[in-house]
């Protein structure tokens, strides 16, 4: 019966083994540990108030308690039980009969406690294996520790409590949770300590319960955070795995029980039995004239006279002898000093046993927490309770060393539950009231992203109503969505052929490229470019230097490219609101990007273009297009695919572009053919027109932005924003304590912090919680697997929005060039370029879809976009020449 280490360290590792089994879909039929899910996914978090009824049913009393959680200065627990017998007759009798005896109790206590108007939370402690598919049921699987109520296995014990009391009809009750003993020990001492993630219980019986990762549960659906899962230990060995290191005293004992075969470790461990494992040894020892003289008293021989409580009496170290010899007194054995001496030894070993093979299957749990943890260090703490562990004066002491010793790199707390398994189940009970409530007050919060098809068709129709603004003479002045001609007036047709320059300015960074387009059966674009740096002082310094500055670069590259002494014709991508007056003339309305050069706002930038390169006299070019980087998205599309008439941006900022009819530009003389407009869409709803859809999220970003109250819609599905929206939702949510423990950390408040990068990552698919943790640990954020669940969702509302609302207003483009153009049913295509469509893994198919319903009639095709801004420069300049050259000819 004595362990060496090494015999431990086998034993250790063959339950790890039954654990996993237990946890696996295919081994689970098979496995001797059933590793039964319990639907309790986090322990209290100190949040937790209000008033309920735990129940506690698992023994030969049964405790009904109030309990009392309230939040003064600090969480207090108010408790109120009482005891009640369970009758033998009931336990043993008709399953009906022991449910009415639970709810005629819990009516006197409701009774005497004057609550049975209210219809408190109840959470039912059923130390009982049953089978959970959620929190409020249980299945009984098989009944223990002498309960034999007919009629309950298999039945689910909720449903046949909920039964009893509505028969009565005198009060209500809400059973919210039902809970395992050790699950509810864990809960208790949850409740002092959160480290703790181990319940274990020493007493009449033994069992244990972990927090296990959910991915590695195979019986529940999802792989998102942890649950806590009832291993059922006592049932370690029942596939004949102890069979070595069983003795004839457990073989005797399990042949002479209620269930023989079954919890064979429990009956080498729990207080049941450990007595009675005393007195076989001490009937064999007396037999072989070892103690007592030889002698065997009827007492000796009757089952269940040495109770454990004697064992423990036995072992104390001062008055354990005199114990000894008054115990053996009564069993009609008149000992000797030798005798007792030798019967306190055997206690010791049959105790030292127990706490030795129960350290061993802890220590299991323990090392396979700090595997799932990925720690080198495993802090945690187990919650214990019951009788052996509280009453034997050595056991916890032993315990704790063996332990210690086979899980060497850990710090290890072992806190004893005061109030037992009650308080637990009113625990749980209170997270999953406050789980429910604060669940609720999130989908309330982010039920305003939620954006319903009416609410997306209204956001449609007003889009057209902004276009119509935007479009007419009398309206422009004073439209938010500007709709500027661009004068490129025909995409590429494929005839388009030559060497053309682009340049492109719209950041820090600027670049000059090469552009040769060739026309024929086989068309080919080839490009050369180099990339400049802007610095800070000529962004910020006078309009001369920052041209010449241009005029540098462009001279550099041409000597680079050996191409001085070419006139060259040059498309010149401004990213920059311009009014333009003409295809070659695009007046600077105002800077954006950190820009400032002086003496530009106003005035023509191809003009300050054309000057500073007469003023280098190096070389000529001729300036053909000035062009917005929308418009370039759209032409290097339509040069791939003819039917794309539109260009979208949808990336840091956000905007379109489309083919209008001249008709209706009223801003422009003529009607004839078609002309690009470059809706600068971004200052949709600066007028309040989408103020109804705004939320006090979208005004905060909007308040502490560099342009308060200006491009609202961009601020609303931009890249540039969406990250900046989460960080304020999460900072809300962590005031009303539903995140991060209700601390909020300085990088919290820190505005930019939340790139719209973590958001694509966060809401990959691929990503496991544990990835999503360490994003936000990487930017400072201490978070659970709640929290990291519930910013995955806060992730998830606002991108799902940004993409809904951008397909609303690309539907309003769409409708409206089918309306120009008096079609039932419209082909088209829209280019498209941005980081926010290309990086994030739900946007561009959010997008697509809300397009597709919205304007059923379109049969819109979406088509990435190479390099708008140099290649679609390029192209625009190659139309521009041709219909230069067709007027020419004409």
């Amino acid at each position: 019966m004595r362990f060496s280490d090494e015999t431990l360290v086998e034993i250790m590792q063959r339950f790890r083994r039954e654990l996993s089994k237990g946890l696996g879909r295919d081994t689970n039929p098979t496995a001797a540990l059933k590793m039964l899910p319990t639907f309790v996914r986090s322990i209290p978090d100190g949040s937790e108030k209000g008033d309920f009824i735990a129940l506690d049913l698992g023994g030969s009393n049964f405790r009904i308690l109030r309990v009392k959680v309230s939040h003064e200065k600090k969480q207090t627990v108010l408790m109120e039980s009482q005891i009640y017998d369970t009758p033998e007759d009931i336990i043993h009798g008709s399953g009906t009969r022991l449910f009415d005896h639970v709810a005629e109790c819990l009516g006197d206590f409701m009774e005497k406690h004057n609550i049975k108007d209210k219809k408190l939370p109840v959470g039912f402690t059923f130390s009982f294996p049953c089978q959970q598919t959620k929190l409020d049921e249980g299945y009984l699987i098989t009944w223990t520790k002498r309960f034999k109520a007919g009629g309950v296995e298999g039945m689910d014990v909720v449903k046949l409590l909920t039964k009893a009391i509505k028969k009565r009809g005198d009060y209500d009750a809400d059973i919210m949770a039902v809970v395992n003993d050790t699950v509810g020990t864990m809960m208790t001492c949850g409740f002092d300590d959160q480290r703790c993630e181990v319940g274990i219980i020493i007493g009449t019986g033994t069992n244990a319960s972990y927090m296990e990762e959910l991915r590695h549960i195979d019986q529940v659906e999802g792989d998102e955070g942890r649950m806590c899962v009832n291993t059922e230990w006592g049932a370690f060995g029942d596939d004949g795995r102890l069979e070595d290191i069983r003795t004839e005293f457990d073989r005797e004992i399990d042949r002479g029980s209620l269930n023989p075969g079954k919890q064979l470790f429990e009956k080498m461990v729990s207080g049941m039995y450990m007595g009675e494992l005393v007195r076989l040894i001490l009937v064999k020892m007396a037999r072989e004239g070892l103690l007592f003289e030889g002698r065997i008293t009827p007492e000796l021989l009757t089952k269940e006279t040495f109770e454990t409580k004697h064992v423990s009496a036995i072992e104390k170290s001062k008055e354990g002898l005199s114990k000894a010899r008054e115990i053996l007194t009564k069993l009609g054995v008149e000992p000797s000093n030798e005798d007792c001496i030798a019967v306190q030894h055997v206690c010791t070993i049959v105790s030292f046993r127990s706490a030795n093979l129960i350290a061993a299957t802890l220590a299991a749990i323990l090392m396979r927490l700090k595997e799932n943890k990925g720690v080198a260090r495993l802090r945690t703490t187990v919650g214990i309770d019951g009788s052996l562990y509280k009453m034997h004066p050595q056991y916890a002491r032993r315990l704790h060393k063996t332990v210690r010793r086979l899980v060497p790199d850990s710090d290890i707390r072992f806190l004893l539950s005061e109030s037992g398994s009650g308080k637990g189940a009113a625990m749980v009970t209170a997270v999953a009231y406050r789980l429910a409530d604060q669940s609720r007050q999130i989908t309330e919060t982010l039920s305003e992203f939620r954006l319903t098809n009416e609410q997306l068709l209204e956001v449609k129709k007003r889009m057209r109503t902004e276009i119509q603004n935007g479009l007419s003479k009398s309206t422009q002045d004073t439209a938010t969505v500007k709709m500027l001609p661009t004068f490129v007036q025909s995409t590429p047709d494929g005839t388009e052929h030559g060497d053309f320059l682009a340049l492109d300015l719209g950041g820090t960074n600027f670049r000059v490229l090469l552009v040769k387009i060739r026309s024929g059966k086989r068309r080919t674009v080839e490009m050369h470019n180099k990339i400049y740096a802007i610095p800070l002082e000529v962004m910020q310094g006078t309009g001369e230097e920052l041209f010449d500055h241009i005029v540098q670069c462009i001279s550099d590259f041409l000597d680079y490219m050996g191409m001085k002494n070419t006139r060259l014709p040059l498309g010149f991508t401004f990213s920059f609101p311009c009014r333009q007056t003409s295809l070659d003339a695009g007046i600077l309305v105002t800077w954006t990007k950190g820009f400032k050069a002086t003496d530009c706002e106003g005035e023509d930038v191809v003009g300050l273009l054309r000057e500073a390169i007469k003023r280098r006299e190096e070389f000529d070019l001729d300036v053909v297009a000035v062009v917005n980087d929308t418009v370039g998205t759209m032409m290097t599309c339509a040069y791939e695919e003819s039917t794309c008439e539109i260009g979208l941006i949808a990336g840091t900022g956000s905007n379109a572009c489309y083919m209008e009819e001249m008709r209706n530009i009223e801003m422009i003389e003529g009607d004839e053919g078609k002309m690009c407009v470059n809706m600068e869409w971004g200052a949709f709803g600066d007028n309040g027109c989408l103020d109804d859809i705004r939320t006090e999220y979208d005004r905060a970003v909007d308040d502490l932005s560099l342009n308060p109250g200006k491009q609202r819609y961009e601020k609303m599905c931009s890249g540039m924003y969406l990250g900046e929206i989460v960080r304020n939702i999460l900072i809300d949510m962590t005031k009303r304590g539903f995140l991060f423990r209700g601390q909020i950390s300085e990088t919290l408040k820190t505005r930019g912090i939340f790139e719209t990068k973590f958001l694509s990552q966060i809401e990959s698919d691929r990503l496991a919680l544990l990835q999503v943790r360490s994003i936000l640990q990487h930017l400072g954020l201490d978070s659970s697997c709640d929290d990291s669940i519930i910013v995955k969702e806060v992730c998830g509302v606002v991108s799902h929005r940004a993409a809904q609302i951008c397909g609303a207003g690309m539907a309003a483009v769409v409708d409206k060039i089918r309306e120009n153009r008096g079609l039932d049913h419209l082909n088209i295509t829209v280019g498209v370029d941005g980081t926010l469509y290309k990086l994030h893994p739900h946007f561009s198919q959010i997008m697509h879809q809300t397009v597709n319903e919205l304007a059923p009639q379109c049969n819109v095709n979406f088509l990435l976009s190479e390099d708008g801004s140099g290649k679609g420069a390029a192209l625009i300049t190659a139309v521009g020449c041709r219909l230069r050259q067709e007027l020419n000819s004409k």
